[in-house]
């Protein structure tokens, strides 16, 4: 049988060889491709072998959480695919779960290029896309062709984003008029106020500026959707309790603990090549390796501040089981990667759920969940 799985990884490491936007776009596009003739017979065959490439399936793994069914703890973050238009697919590289967007009510072309940049000596990734899709309209199409020829079989959540041309008081009718778009194609949704490259988002995380948006999605909220927050690593502890104090006031269903960081603190890269210019001069988020402790350190905050009442998604930096296994035992429920994937390769998740399988034998539990919040 021809192993359909093996082009994809060199295409997938070629990101971090050559332009990385070049080889993300040349990726989409092809698993889109897959994924609209997967009733063909090329295409069944070809999706028949991912699964058994990558998928693992065991109940141990299993959990349920906000009424939805997660067959296991390890997701695809937002950023990876911004428009969904490979949405069907992300089940069969054995993700439990994934996270489109960011999106905005108004397609917007985002930064000028380049503006991805892998930072192979920090196993870290800098990115100033600006939340570049083609809008929430486009996005609620493609999903309802992408669920007509094929039930999702895992849940997706979206990302919603300001647009850029939405000034800081629009931001609520912004959100609101996205998630009215989507709410039907979706499981959950992620109120982005922390990504760095869209101009004044991260003041949005203060209460006075957050507090509507909150109300606003709610109000919209007819069918009882999960809203979740998403919240940057460089807050100070102050803030995250008021983000967490607003999310229980308005009944969110939890946190994604969190963004890309600001910080260009103990980077190993100095100057950008392509760019020529020193890494502290150059805008953007870095992510991978450089935020993973800074990211347990707020996931441990957050369980402590709420008692494990608050359903926590923890991404950044993880690489493998015992960097998953460390946000989880923080109070991390489920988990979300990116840049580890792409480094590590797709079978990555296959790893890293063999290695968390690993640690509930080694400690003696029944189940993913409880290992959740475990050091505390």
């Amino acid at each position: 049988m021809l192993n359909f799985t093996k082009p994809l990884y060199p295409l997938l490491l070629s990101s971090v060889k050559s332009d990385p936007e070049t080889a993300h776009r040349q990726m989409l596009k092809t698993l889109s491709n897959l994924e609209i003739n997967r009733h063909s017979v090329w295409g069944n065959l070809a999706i028949k072998q991912l699964e058994k490439s990558f998928c693992i399936r065991d109940s141990r793994l299993q959990q349920t959480l906000w009424g939805l069914n997660f067959n296991n703890p390890f997701g695809l973050a937002a950023g990876f695919d911004k428009d969904g238009t490979a949405a069907g697919m992300w089940s069969s590289f054995g993700f439990g779960f994934a996270e489109l967007g960011a999106v905005t009510l108004h397609s917007q072309s985002g930064n000028p290029r380049p503006r991805m940049f892998r930072l192979p000596e920090d196993k870290a990734a800098l990115n100033r896309m600006g939340a570049n899709n083609l809008g929430a309209a486009v996005m609620a199409d493609t999903l309802a062709q992408t669920w007509r020829r094929q039930p999702r079989k895992i849940p997706i959540g979206i990302n919603l984003c300001k647009s850029k041309i939405a000034a800081l008081e629009e931001a609520t009718a912004d959100y609101v008029g996205s998630f009215q778009y989507l709410q039907d194609v979706a499981d959950y949704f992620v109120i982005n106020v922390s990504s760095p490259n869209t101009p004044g988002l991260r003041s949005l995380q203060g209460g006075e500026q957050l507090e509507p948006i909150l109300s606003g999605l709610q109000t919209a909220n007819t069918n009882s959707k999960p809203i979740l927050i998403k919240i940057a690593p460089d807050l100070e502890w102050e803030d995250i309790k008021d983000i967490l104090n607003l999310a229980t006031s308005y009944n969110l269903s939890g946190v994604i603990a969190t963004n890309t960081t600001i910080s260009r603190d103990r980077l190993n890269t100095k100057i950008l090549k392509e760019t020529g210019k020193s890494i502290q001069d150059e805008a953007g988020g870095i992510s991978g390796f450089p935020v993973k402790e800074r990211s347990t350190e707020v996931i441990r905050f957050i369980y402590q501040e709420t008692g494990g009442k608050l359903p926590i998604i923890g991404v950044g930096g993880i690489f493998n089981a015992e960097d998953a296994w460390a946000k989880i035992i923080a109070g991390a429920s489920v988990l979300q990667v990116y840049t580890g994937w792409v480094y590590e390769g797709p079978w990555m998740v296959n790893n890293v759920l063999s290695g968390l399988l690993a640690k509930l034998d080694e400690k003696g539990l029944d189940n993913i969940k409880d290992a959740v919040g475990l050091e505390h």
